[in-house]
């Protein structure tokens, strides 16, 4: 092949390899997916599964032309500046903002699989739960406005997740609410196929705006409006004098080691990552969970026993939706890696208020829990004091030699696991 056949060669196929990134050409307009897998395993039938893309299109629009309710307290303006396809006016005022920066991550509908996800390890956040990992908030709590800010602005340290803090504050603002009015729309989608679910078999779901807005979407917006108020104290970044501190330090390692926090179980004996590592965090786990279901069908049907015809012919069907869903809607299962803290790496911020925090409501859809009281007024696994001494500890880590921790701590730690 000479050279000016292979350069041809090589710049059609990044044309095409851009076409297909940013949907450029003369096809449809993208659309909102549905969650085909969840609605695979809970036997949502065909024609409800229409229902429930026309009524979620009613109450949000599409990527081109997003809508939303009153109820849901969203800024229609800012959310139509993030979305539809990458454009700017005579004035150079940019629209399509999360097509240009975040779908080619998380994907058109915010389900955490755009065309680049497989590529990325931890894969891009899935909106649609409304589970997001990093923020002030206690565990159940949704984000607050503040927490998705800092994210767009920070990114996310050790992650793709790139900073955005360039972008004008405007835009800062759209893509922040862009993101809450997926994760609304996810979630009303969860709520109406459980909602079908609760339904005989001669039922037919009832649009109703008492259903679709004051039983459904209404608590999902005030859990978002209602998120300040579930703040995680920090009493400020608890500095320390020097000697103090060392003595801080000295009883976090302790905890650390300890039966009591038991950090040692996951992060391991160096405080390395390379402990336990064989849970999923709650996106994998549901997926994990959706391939031994479909296992447990095909297991069923190679040994039917005394099925009928027409059991056997129902459970084919859902074996081949369900495995039609894994494999064009789902990204391979992931283990959640414990955090190697010698790096230095902090996803949710280094700041010493933002690892109490992570100690005190843990990271929420992940393995990682909470050593902080459960719900307000409840005694906690750590007191305040002790979460402080295990936050000193880690933060000393990256500049600690790394070295066996001591005898009885192994001893102890070992039997622990």
């Amino acid at each position: 092949m000479n050279r000016t056949l292979l350069n041809y060669s090589w710049f059609t196929g990044c044309v095409a390899l851009l076409s297909l990134l940013t949907g450029c050409g003369q096809g449809s307009p993208p659309q909102f997916r549905l969650d085909t897998v969840a609605l695979a395993e809970k036997q949502i039938p065909a024609e409800q599964v229409q229902d429930i893309s026309n009524i979620l299109e009613a109450m949000f629009g599409t990527p081109d032309d997003p809508f939303v309710l009153p109820e849901t307290g969203l800024d229609l303006n800012l959310v139509k500046m993030s979305a539809g396809p990458v454009a700017s006016d005579e004035f150079g005022r940019e629209t399509g903002l999360y097509r240009r920066h975040c779908a080619h991550c998380h994907g058109t509908t915010g389900d955490g699989m755009g065309p680049t996800a497989m590529l990325l390890n931890p894969y891009p956040r899935d909106y649609r739960r409304g589970i997001f990992k990093f923020k002030s908030t206690e565990r159940a709590a949704k984000p607050t406005t503040h927490d998705l800010d800092y994210i767009v602005r920070e990114g996310v340290q050790g992650t793709a997740m790139p900073a955005f803090g360039l972008l004008p504050e405007v835009q800062i603002k759209s893509l922040v609410e862009y993101v809450k009015y997926l994760s609304m729309r996810g979630q009303v989608e969860i709520r109406l196929s459980d909602a079908l679910l609760d339904l005989s078999e001669d039922e037919k779901l009832q649009p109703t705006r008492e259903l679709l807005v004051d039983e459904i979407l209404t608590p999902i917006a005030e859990s978002w409006s209602a998120a300040g108020d579930s703040i995680i104290p920090t009493d400020g970044d608890n500095a320390r004098p020097e000697m103090e501190l060392a003595a801080s330090i000295a009883k976090g390692q302790e905890l650390f080691y300890s039966t009591k926090a038991n950090c040692v179980k996951c992060h391991g004996f160096g405080a390395l990552g390379d402990g336990q590592s064989t849970d999923f965090d709650d996106w994998s786990k549901a997926i994990d969970e959706a391939h031994k279901s479909l296992n447990g069908d095909i297991a069923t049907l190679d040994d039917p026993g005394e099925m009928t015809s027409e059991e056997k012919a129902e459970l084919a069907q859902r074996i081949a939706r369900l495995s039609l869903a894994l494999d064009t809607d789902s990204l391979p299962p992931r283990t959640a890696k414990p955090r190697n803290l010698r790096q230095g790496i902090y996803r949710g911020g280094r700041a010493p208020y933002d690892l109490y925090r992570r100690f005190y409501a843990g990271i929420n859809g992940t393995p990682m829990p909470g050593v902080g009281p459960p719900s307000p007024g409840a005694p906690g696994t750590l007191t305040n004091d002790e979460i402080w001494n295990l936050v000193d500890y880690v933060l000393s880590l990256p500049y600690d030699p790394i070295s066996s921790p001591p005898r009885q701590q192994q001893h102890v730690s070992r039997a622990a696991l």
